[in-house]
């Protein structure tokens, strides 16, 4: 490092271990000289060396260009393809030693195992060019002459290298044996050569660490290169406070002068700090340090921790740009997370006003101390917002979050009219933001409201923000920032985010919005499909509840297909309809609206529950069709029902099922009762048949109708919902039906149901037997004269004597037809409800039809006139034959009469 810098060496006085062995060389060279070493000798030493030469070249090359060389060292464990190989290899050639390796120098053989895996010493460096390097040394096993060679690879690459090496007494022996007494005479010399050899030798393995004059030039090369060519300063000081090495960099980043080994610390103009922490020699770990214009960052350690000299060892590295760098990756890196959090945190569910509250809540904890909310009141109720006009835009507050009490802001819910005049104003209309830096000038937004103005700053806030909430083109409100526990202001960086925020807050809320608009639009399509008030019967006192699922909830759709039906049917009976359309929206609405018109258009039909449920599979079974011939994607399949009919007069109900939830039956004692109607298939599936459950019901049973929403969520199991209700139902089996609905939902609702719920719940009325008189038919035309008698005397004694008339002239032609064209038994029947119903029963299956007579035609004329006499008249098939029934309508003294019989004794 001397000679570096300008101080020339004396060769005399070198002190080093490399000048000793220089020093002993020249000895050694002279003794041999002054023994007059014959040149026999001499020439069989150059002949041993150029046979070893070639000898350990040849075997070298031979064995780097054997076959399977490549693989070898390409496989995954080239030691063990090759150690053997190159052992045998040894002892044919007679070397000392075949050793593989890779392009760094790593040995994969070695004659003694233990050196596999580490370095090779040699010269390496001309070989991995391709050539070829012959050296002699002095080994462990004597002097020796070894070669290295390259072993190619398909691509012409060096792929690792082959060094063979003999020892020069292996290829000399015969020398030996031609002058003995030669080297006996220099025996002397040469063991006194080797003593000292041996002692320099050792103090140089030990002052070296086992390296040669060679690599002990290479490393003070290269530590010399490398020392002053990184971009890190190194200072090294002695114990005394010296400095004794500076590099390039350090000379830089200190701004030290050339001359400075050897100088104190304190006398090498550094500023007080610096020149501190370099001579207290304590340890530091990336400590930052100003030192001029620059940020260093300083690392220390003392070098006599492991027997070192006493002194220590600083490196500075500068980091004044990456400091810079870091500073702005550091923003960048807070703003992303911010932004990625708002999109996991804002718009979880798709209610417009929980949308604003979320985005008030994250915006006040991250961003802002106060956030507010204000939007569009069309926004709102989810219409598109209108354009505002010149007198000011008008918004109602939604959210707000962090806004300390009684702090001037407009409460939540109030309706705020942005003056156009003021900065704010104009942005929201115009869609740009806003940023008052400070709010305590007063520079034009306080004129909104001063005196809240006054008292919005009298509460700390001093800064803010305004940005528009655009989605679409549109405004649909607007949030604010203010900023009041934070002394910094506001300032244009933030603005950027705070637009980003908003943004995407926008789509969010926009989301909310039209799914509140399409959620409107279901309910309000089902609200009109669904009965609005119950029909007119005396059957059973019905009492009903729907309730939509939650809109939002787990994605679904809100508004679905429940639907429920109360049919008044012939004979004062009636028909208690309940199904679903599996599915939610404006699809699953408006297809329970068909099948709601279907089940009303076959119920008129008069049929059985189980004929009505197959009607209605064939109709989803073809409306499936159409929809899949016309490309459409969304069907029917899917939807379930559940029809009874209940017959007053005599109490029986009869029911029929397609892949509907069973009903429950509350008996009178308080006991309930799954019914365990027959399970048809959900309709749509086309073909099969349906079963019946009929039973007898009396008087105040109760049938319990609903849709699975009821007794199944995602939280229970349905038998759990099912014995729920059940114990439900028998808690108080007194209820009315309007508290048995509010009972059941009570216990049974999920705070936010993911299905619609449909509950219909009818307790059943029996007709007392004073309204209702049958008799039998004989099949003779004479007994025609008797009923009708009979029907007379009955119609008086319920006070319907204005009736009789009328009653009388259909009856008669009823029973007439029957007799002439039915067979079998033949049964009459009048009940008193509502109407005055006349109900004539036959075994034939033959229905009467309606037609015009000409003026010429003895009869046909029957039945028209039938229909002119009485409100509605029809056939109802039964088992066993049909009934032809017709319905008088009862005046409102009718009624009153028969009410005040009923009440008498």
């Amino acid at each position: 490092m001397a000679g570096r810098y300008g101080r020339p060496r004396s060769v005399l006085r070198m002190r080093t271990v490399a000048g000793q062995v220089f020093l002993l060389q020249v000895a050694i060279v002279v003794l041999l000289v002054a023994a007059a070493m014959a040149a026999l000798v001499l020439q069989s030493r150059a002949d041993g060396d150029r046979e070893a030469l070639h000898r350990s070249v040849a075997v070298a090359e031979s064995f780097a260009n054997s076959p399977g060389i490549e693989q070898a060292l390409k496989s995954p464990n080239p030691t063990k393809v090759l150690q053997p190989r190159a052992e045998a290899a040894r002892k044919r050639s007679e070397v000392d030693f075949i050793v593989v390796m890779n392009t760094q120098g790593i040995r994969y053989t070695h004659p003694i195992t233990n050196r596999i895996g580490k370095k090779f010493v040699g010269t390496l460096k001309p070989a991995l060019a391709g050539g070829v390097v012959t050296e002699k040394i002095t080994g462990t096993i004597g002097p020796l002459v070894q070669a290295v060679v390259p072993v190619f690879g398909h691509d012409g690459k060096v792929i690792g290298l082959v060094s063979a090496g003999i020892t020069v007494s292996r290829v000399s022996g015969v020398v030996d044996d031609q002058f003995p007494l030669l080297f006996g005479a220099a025996a002397g010399i040469l063991l006194l050569t080797t003593g000292g050899t041996a002692l320099v030798s050792r103090r140089l393995r030990r002052q070296t660490h086992g390296l040669g004059p060679a690599e002990m030039t290479r490393m003070y090369e290269h530590h010399d290169a490398v020392l002053h060519a990184v971009r890190e300063g190194v200072i090294i000081i002695g114990g005394d406070g010296r400095l004794l090495l500076a590099n390039d960099e350090a000379r830089r980043l200190l701004d030290l002068p050339t001359d400075v080994e050897g100088r104190q610390i304190a006398d090498l103009g550094l500023d007080p700090a610096t020149a501190r922490l370099l001579a207290s020699g304590r340890v530091i770990t990336d400590e930052v340090h100003p030192v001029g214009e620059r940020l260093l960052a300083v690392n220390q350690r003392l070098t006599d921790q492991v027997g070192g000299p006493p002194g220590s060892v600083t490196t500075l590295r500068d980091t004044t740009e990456l400091r810079a760098l870091t500073g702005r990756a550091d923003v960048a890196r807070s703003r992303l997370k911010l932004l990625y959090d708002a999109g996991t945190e804002i718009g979880t569910t798709l209610d417009v006003r929980r949308t604003c509250e979320e985005f008030a809540e994250f915006a006040a904890a991250r961003f802002a101390d106060v956030v507010t909310v204000d939007l569009a009141e069309d926004v709102l109720v989810g219409e598109e917002p209108t354009p505002t006009g010149g007198s000011g835009v008008q918004m109602r507050r939604t959210a707000a979050s962090g806004a300390p009490p009684d702090s001037g802001l407009y409460p939540v819910g109030h309706l705020i009219r942005f003056d156009p005049a003021t900065a704010l104003g104009a942005g929201i209309a115009s869609g740009e933001p806003v940023l008052e830096a400070d709010l305590t000038a007063f520079s034009g937004w306080h004129l909104q409201n001063p005196q809240r103005a006054r008292k919005i700053v009298g509460h700390g806030i001093h800064s803010m923000i305004a940005v528009p909430l655009r989605a679409r083109g549109a405004i649909l409100g607007v949030v604010i920032f203010w900023r009041s526990q934070e002394p910094e202001p506001f300032e244009e960086e933030e603005l950027s985010l705070a637009e980003e925020l908003v943004a995407r807050a926008a789509v969010s809320i926009d989301n909310a919005r039209r799914y509140t608009r399409e959620h409107t639009m279901a309910v309000t399509l089902q609200r009109s499909l669904l009965p609005r008030a119950l029909p007119d019967q005396n059957a059973v006192e019905a009492a009903y509840r729907y309730l939509p699922a939650q809109a939002g909830h787990s994605g679904l759709g809100g508004v679905g297909g429940d639907w429920f039906d109360i049919i008044p049917l012939p004979g004062a009976r009636v028909a208690l309809v309940v199904g679903d359309v599996v599915g939610h929206g404006l699809h699953a609405a408006a297809t329970m609206g068909r099948l709601r018109t279907a089940v009303h258009n076959f119920a008129n039909l008069d049929l059985p529950p189980d004929e009505i449920l197959w009607h209605l599979d064939e109709l989803v079974t073809r409306i499936d069709q159409d929809e899949g011939a016309g490309g459409a994607e969304a069907s029917v399949t899917g939807a379930t029902c559940l029809y009874a009919i209940y017959d007053p007069a005599s109490g029986t109900c009869t029911m029929a099922r397609a892949g509907h939830v069973q009903p429950v039956v509350l008996w009178p004692d308080g006991t309930a009762e799954i019914a365990e109607v027959p399970g048809g298939p959900p309709l749509g599936l086309g073909g099969l048949p349906f079963d019946t459950w009929q039973r007898q019901l009396p008087e105040s049973t109760r049938l319990v109708l609903f849709t699975d929403g009821l007794v199944e969520d995602r939280n229970r199991d349905i038998d759990d919902g099912m014995a729920l209700l059940s114990r439900t139902l028998t808690d108080r089996p007194g209820r009315t039906p309007e508290e048995t609905c509010e009972a059941a939902l009570g216990a049974l609702l999920p705070e936010r149901p993911s299905d619609d719920i449909a509950l219909l719940v009818a307790s059943t009325r029996v007709l007392d037997a004073a309204h209702v008189a049958d008799w039998d038919v004989p099949p003779d035309p004479s007994a025609v004269a008797q009923i009708r008698a009979a029907a007379v005397r009955k119609l008086i004694d319920w006070g319907l004597a204005e009736e009789a008339f009328t009653a009388e002239l259909i009856l008669s032609e009823l029973v007439t037809n029957s007799i002439r064209y039915a067979s079998g038994p033949i049964g009459v029947r009048l009940i008193r409800d509502t109407s005055l119903i006349c109900e004539v029963s036959d075994r034939s299956s033959t229905s009467p039809h309606l037609r015009q007579a000409a003026t010429t035609d003895e009869g046909g004329r029957g039945l028209f006139l039938i229909a002119q006499l009485a409100e509605r008249w029809g056939t109802r098939y039964t088992s066993s034959g049909k009934v032809i029934w017709t319905e008088q309508v009862l005046t409102d003294g009718d009624l009153v009469a028969g009410a005040a019989d009923d009440g008498d004794p």
